[in-house]
């Protein structure tokens, strides 16, 4: 229940005077519905300004003069700004306004009247002049003009001004709260309480006081943090205390590994006892198992599989797309029947006779495997006795689909799966509520891709390897940015490359593009995944999808346009079978941090590696495209800045739960919480 302290701050907008019935979805879109949100929009810049004459304002400064209205010079043609000349001591200044209202500005600036203007100073022909003034006031309403004006965020319809406005009306909200964090740990920070360091947030002073490592800021982004990992904490003990099946190795779990066609790796042995040890713990499982493409995350899960199924209970692999899962059925199928155990599969097109008996095996039991897509958790699909639920690709299904499927059964285990390493730091932002297991080793006989760097110039050199190559028998993908204006040119680019292609190479040429519908797209990739389709071109569709140990080159265009962490996925599509296989990187322009890129692609294919390295050069913003992974949408924080931060706030917030009552801080834990009101679904892909 929200504390009644909190009451001023989740009040809607509109309660703010100045916000009706048009600004209100303006000031939504921007900040949000609350006034909460209004006050939690950081200021991005600041504005300083000194009092000026015309002949010393500096181009580019923004200055305060005081000014006598000469005359009005109306436009002369269609386009042309209503200009106003104005002097002082030190010369002429012109106000300047584009589509500017002529009577209103005559109100506004009349001739022979003394006025206070403020702006930003632009020299044309050695001549002070002032585009939309920000200010134009009589001399007694001068005190009106701050020194320092925050800069905030705008949007069509809603200027940075209007903006601040708002906030500086807000303000007076902001009530006194208890003080949630650790007084010694303030005290060694040297941090603001939280009401003053939110007034100072909304009062810069100089762009120094907008950077992330100002103590206000850093104040504010760990609270945020910190509520974050109270969140994700609540979450991994309440699954925890979920009373859930104790799932032990048996004799279909032995006979399992005996059938694999090779020798577990040390890091898949470890990874293997973690996930044991919570499926017999009686404790629900939460945990995420990480690692490169080809590092054997599939051979563990099956595994895990085995366990269910020895301890008499069923087990499920859920793939985002039919193609994958078809994938995971056609290789664990066999393996899975050579040991008695059976296994069907369920997906969204199959007939109606196929799904018939598939969903009656699986509600009787006969099947104590299933392989599937989203179709495995539809209402129609009943288990028996579901114990485990494996998601591979989790990030391309959301909390609540995953929630889905676990809900087949009775506190079913989960194990999430995911080839795309990312750093400690930012595992924690989204996994803070699983434990996590790392494959980190790949399966002994894998070769090494060797990865070349090239300029776009030499595509035709290329194009002649890539053919002889096709002739003896190999397979490739070419990749496609997409880097133009619109989505149709963006494809109609794949297409003339697709075209080119199949016209220098006398083959068939497949083409998948990220437009095209799933029913569309996979029949093109199980052509090329059987071997019946030499050439793929494609967009980045293929950076997670089939396994096709025959395709062994990798041709990625505008190399440099890509993130790191995503061209080691593409690069992970080949160098899966037993033959050499080469990774192309075509750049064009090559920028500071794109030669580094690149760089660190060619001498390494350590994912974990090349997730740190990734982090680093992308830096603050948006590091790893968090707005596209399901990643929080943080206010004050800012992962890699603050990185420090969210380490600290994860052991606050585990010890601040381990005491529970014990805590003396619960209650102002408990406002801290709400305040920042991270629901479950706001901490995962959805």
């Amino acid at each position: 229940m929200r504390p009644e302290i909190l009451f001023p701050l989740f009040a809607e907008v509109t309660s703010l005077k100045g916000v009706g019935a048009r600004v209100a979805p303006l000031i939504t879109r921007l900040a949000g519905p609350l006034v909460r949100d209004v006050l939690f929009l950081a200021p991005t810049g600041v504005v300083r300004r000194e009092a000026s004459t015309a002949d010393q304002a500096r181009d580019g400064e923004t200055v305060i003069l005081d000014l006598t209205i000469d005359r009005h010079l109306p436009p002369h043609k269609i386009g042309a700004p209503w200009k106003v000349r104005a002097f002082d001591a030190g010369g002429f200044v012109h106000l300047i306004w584009f589509k500017g209202h002529g009577e209103h500005l005559k109100r506004l600036a009349p001739p022979g009247a003394r006025r206070i203007v403020s702006g930003k100073v632009e020299r044309f022909n050695n001549e002070a002049q002032i585009p939309h003034p920000d200010y134009v006031l009589s001399p007694e309403r001068a005190d009106e003009i701050p020194g320092f004006e925050a800069i905030y965020p705008a949007t069509q319809g809603l200027t940075s001004r209007q903006v601040r406005k708002l906030v500086q009306t807000a303000l007076p909200s902001l009530p006194d709260l208890p003080e949630w964090q650790d007084l010694a740990w303030r005290a060694k920070q040297g941090w603001p309480a939280w009401r003053e360091a939110m007034v100072a947030l909304h009062d810069p002073r100089t762009e120094a006081d907008c950077a992330p490592e100002t103590p206000v800021r850093r104040r504010l982004a760990y609270d945020e943090l910190l509520a974050h990992q109270l969140a994700l904490a609540r979450r991994r003990r309440a699954r925890q205390a979920v009373p859930a099946p104790r799932l032990t190795p048996g004799d279909a779990s032995a006979r399992l590994e005996a059938a694999l066609p090779f020798t577990l790796t040390g890091a898949q042995i470890m990874a293997l006892a973690e996930i044991r040890g919570d499926l017999a713990s009686g404790e629900q499982m939460g945990r995420l198992l990480q690692g490169d493409v080809g590092s054997g995350k599939t051979a563990v899960a099956a595994l895990a599989m085995a366990d269910a199924v020895a301890s008499g209970f069923q087990a499920a692999l859920m793939a985002p797309t039919e193609i994958l899962a078809r994938q995971h059925a056609s290789r664990l199928s066999p393996l899975f029947e050579a040991i008695g155990v059976r296994a069907v599969l369920l997906t969204g097109r199959d007939s109606a006779a196929v799904r018939r008996h598939a969903l009656d095996a699986i509600a009787s039991g006969e099947a104590a495997v299933a392989f599937g897509t989203h179709a495995l958790f539809q209402d129609a699909v009943r288990f028996h006795r579901l114990a485990l639920a494996v998601v591979d690709e989790q990030h391309r299904f959301g909390v609540k689909e995953r929630a889905r499927l676990q809900a087949k059964g009775d506190g079913v285990h989960l194990l999430t799966m995911s080839a795309t390493p990312i750093p400690r730091t930012l595992e924690l932002t989204q996994y803070g509520d699983l434990e996590v297991s790392r494959l980190r080793e790949k399966p002994p006989g894998r070769k090494p891709v060797t990865t070349a760097v090239l300029p776009l110039a030499r595509t035709d050199e290329v194009v002649a390897r890539l053919k002889a190559a096709l002739a003896d028998g190999a397979q490739a993908y070419w990749i496609c940015p997409l880097v133009a204006e619109s989505e149709a040119s963006d494809l109609a680019a794949a297409e003339a490359r697709a075209g080119e292609l199949r016209q220098a190479l006398g083959v068939e040429v497949g083409l998948v593009h990220g437009q095209m519908p799933g029913p569309e797209r996979e029949p093109v990739m199980a052509e090329f995944a059987a071997g019946r389709l030499p050439l793929l071109v494609a967009t980045t569709v293929v950076e997670v999808g089939v396994d096709v140990p025959n395709a062994t080159i990798m041709v990625i265009e505008h190399a440099d346009r890509f993130g790191l962490a995503q061209l080691h996925q593409l690069r992970g599509r080949v160098g899966r079978g037993a033959r050499a296989s080469a990774c192309i990187l075509l750049y064009g322009g090559l920028g500071e941090t794109a030669r580094e890129r690149l760089e660190t692609l060619r001498r390494t294919e350590d994912g974990f590696e090349i997730a740190e390295e990734d982090f680093r050069l992308r830096g603050g913003g948006d590091p790893l495209g968090l707005k596209q992974s399901g990643f929080p949408a943080y206010r004050f924080a800012d992962p890699f800045r603050h990185r420090d931060l969210l380490l600290a706030a994860a052991d606050d917030a585990r010890l601040a739960l381990a005491r529970g009552r014990d805590e003396p801080r619960r209650e102002a834990l408990h406002v801290l919480s709400e305040l920042f009101d991270w629901r479950p679904e706001r901490t995962g892909a959805d």
